[in-house]
């Protein structure tokens, strides 16, 4: 059980989930982005692709999500937008709003490396990238067919 009593995955389950996001991340470095996994030690600061994985037992949806994380100094502008009254100031939806461009880039950058990835379908996080696996490890008749441009 977790600090708030969510039952946690076993680790043979994280360990699979694990590994899938350590495949995120390469596929996202190997097309030149910036990615890392979001439990790496001294990451709260980075900018570029957080590569998060799941522990509970009984997830919603996939067990491994991707958001974008623009530059700190960016947040920070935001948040004393907010905090100053001026929930409207541009900086405020800044974040927000590449976040939202990045995620059409994340999804095609995993599918074309194999790795099945949708759009999160929550109010709450609506820029993040579901990711479910790799399509070679769906039986023949389930992979997609699409081919991405150029591959």
């Amino acid at each position: 059980m977790s600090e708030y009593d969510f039952a946690h995955a076993p680790n043979t389950v994280l360990v699979v989930r694990n590994e899938l996001a350590r495949q995120v991340v390469g596929a996202l470095q190997r097309a030149g982005l910036p990615a890392f996994l979001e439990e790496e030690a001294g990451t709260t600061d980075r900018s570029g692709a957080v590569v998060r994985v799941d522990p509970d037992a009984e997830t919603a949806s996939a067990s491994v999500s991707v958001g974008w994380r623009c530059d700190p100094g960016m947040v920070r502008a935001a948040v004393d937008s907010l905090t100053t009254g001026g929930p409207d100031a541009p900086a405020v939806r800044y974040p927000g709003t590449i976040g939202q461009y990045m995620q059409s880039a994340l999804i095609k950058i995993l599918l074309s490396a194999g790795i099945i990835a949708t759009l999160e379908n929550d109010a709450m996080n609506p820029e993040h990238v579901l990711v479910f696996g790799r399509m070679s490890d769906l039986p023949t008749a389930l992979r997609p067919t699409f081919v991405p441009p150029g591959t």
